[in-house]
């Protein structure tokens, strides 16, 4: 598998140094995953960078992917609509069978005509069936679903309007929903003798642009800033990241002659670099295990001195910014009645500090945590939980199961493979902006615009129309239990 290729089928990597894989169309994350040997690449993945020797071990629908589809396939729900519509059938269809009883018990008492009867029997049961309800509640859901549309909501399946409506958990997808999909970075740590604004120019000189990593690509986009200094530097020599050394490395030389070294990888490999770690080892140490526990990501930095000895530049923390709505929207979701849980497959730590941000909650779960308990337990914490890490498609229809089981009409947002199953699965399915065509088609309705206030006007929207529809079912029904007893009493009359 080379730069470019496009994997056919899952594979086990065997020999090679590594490669990354764009596995965002399988997991709805943006980065690239590294891979190296005994590791796995799945169909439909796309190879960015590197070169392996692999072997297939599953094809078709034994695949990753292909397991995902029968998710899908076996995910069938019937809309809280269509129930009660049929519900209502029965309870009329009841009601003037037992009226039709009652007429014949008085017609065969007072010895009246059997035909005439049975007229009259036929005319009251026509006039039980509301013909016109399922018609008409479709029309206004098609006029809300015109609605919707104007506020960036294409809705797929009409039903799931009534179910947006009474919708009160909505999972949502971290990652491109309540983020930006955009990898950030955060404000530097600087070591003595150095500023900001130096461990991020450094930065920027041990990165470069045309290796499209994504990585230096946040880092140069930060470092726009300070273009006019980096103009200043010639990079005359440039070692790419590799897994086995961790670290990109570069030399410069500046417009007045002056040639050093930059490098930036991992905190313990760029610190094992510098001349003073065993003094300032620690501190690093520390900092790198601060930022760890708030979900970020951390990169050393370093440079050469005029001795050509190493020092320790500083840290560059990196991580996923939450959506400047996020928080205000979730805030909105709560005062309508919505419960908002975040479902992500990154690390438990990331999705604290996310949650934290949006002011989610942090009752953040492992998926790894509920495998292996009962059905009720794993329900009772699923449903006090705010959001879920480290989750696989079977968790996350899982997690739809288990909240439907407790009688709550559950939405989940998506936009990759992996979302379809319980985007089916879930009464309310919704692919978010940029969703692979899988998720669209398991989903009921498809945003056009990013983020999640999006989703609160259509839930509004939503509860508008589904106001018009029930009003009309109620004056509906009371005007055939009207029609029903005004004619019984009406044929007892005449006969």
């Amino acid at each position: 598998m080379r730069l470019g290729d496009i994997v056919p089928a899952d594979i086990k990597l065997v020999s090679g140094d590594y490669v990354q894989v764009d596995e965002s169309a399988l997991t709805g994350e943006s980065l690239p995953v590294e891979k190296h040997a005994e590791g796995v690449a799945y169909a439909g993945s796309i190879i960015q960078l590197g070169e392996m020797t692999a072997v297939v071990y599953a094809t078709a629908m034994n695949t990753y992917f292909g397991k995902t589809a029968k998710l899908v396939e076996v995910a069938r729900t019937e809309s809280h609509f269509q129930k009660a519509v049929v519900k209502i059938g029965d309870y009329l269809i009841v009601l003037a069978a037992s009226l039709v009883v009652l007429i014949f018990m008085v017609a065969m008492f007072r010895h009246e005509s059997l035909i005439e009867t049975l007229q009259f029997a036929l005319v009251l049961t026509v006039a039980a069936i509301p013909f016109a309800l399922p018609a008409v509640l479709s029309v206004t859901m098609a006029v809300g679903a015109a609605a919707l549309a104007k506020r960036k909501a294409i809705v797929s399946k009409l039903a799931a309007i009534e179910e947006m409506a009474g919708m009160d958990v909505l999972c949502s997808d971290k990652t491109g929903t309540l983020t930006q999909n955009k990898l950030t970075l955060s404000e530097p740590v600087p070591f003595p003798d150095y500023t900001k604004e130096e461990v991020i120019l450094l930065g920027a000189l041990a990165s470069r642009e045309g290796d499209q990593d994504p990585i230096d690509i946040a880092i140069l986009s930060d470092a726009k800033a300070l273009q006019t200094q980096i103009d200043r530097y010639i990079v005359t020599a440039f070692t790419p990241f590799d897994p086995v050394h961790k670290k990109t490395e570069a030399s410069i030389r500046d417009t007045e002659g002056n040639v050093f070294k930059v490098s930036k990888g991992a905190p313990q490999v760029i610190l094992a670099l510098a001349a003073n770690a065993p003094q300032i080892e620690d501190a690093v140490n520390q900092r790198v295990l601060e930022l760890a526990e708030k979900g970020y990501r951390a990169l050393g930095v370093a440079k050469t001195n005029k001795e050509g000895e190493w020092e320790f530049v500083g840290i560059i923390p990196l991580y996923d910014p939450p959506r400047v709505d996020s928080a205000e929207t979730i805030r909105t979701a709560e005062d309508m009645g919505v419960q908002v849980k975040m479902v992500t497959g990154d690390h438990t730590a990331i999705a604290k500090e996310t949650a934290r941000l949006i002011n989610l909650g942090t009752n953040i779960l492992s998926s790894q945590s509920l495998v292996d308990m009962k059905d009720s337990e794993s329900q009772r914490l699923i449903e006090d939980a705010d959001g879920f890490a480290q989750v696989f498609p079977e968790h996350k229809y899982s997690i739809v199961e288990c909240l439907q089981a407790k009688g709550h009409i559950v939405g989940m947002t998506g936009d990759g493979v992996n979302d379809a199953p319980a985007l089916k699965k879930a009464d309310v399915g919704i692919a978010v902006e940029s969703a692979t065509d899988a998720a669209r088609s398991a989903a009921d309705i498809v945003l056009t615009l990013p983020g999640l206030s999006v989703i609160i006007d259509a839930i509004k929207e939503s509860r508008k129309t589904f106001q018009r529809m029930n009003n009309y079912a109620i004056y509906r029904i009371a005007e055939t239990i009207r029609v029903l007893f005004f004619m019984t009493l009406s044929i007892h009359t005449d006969i």
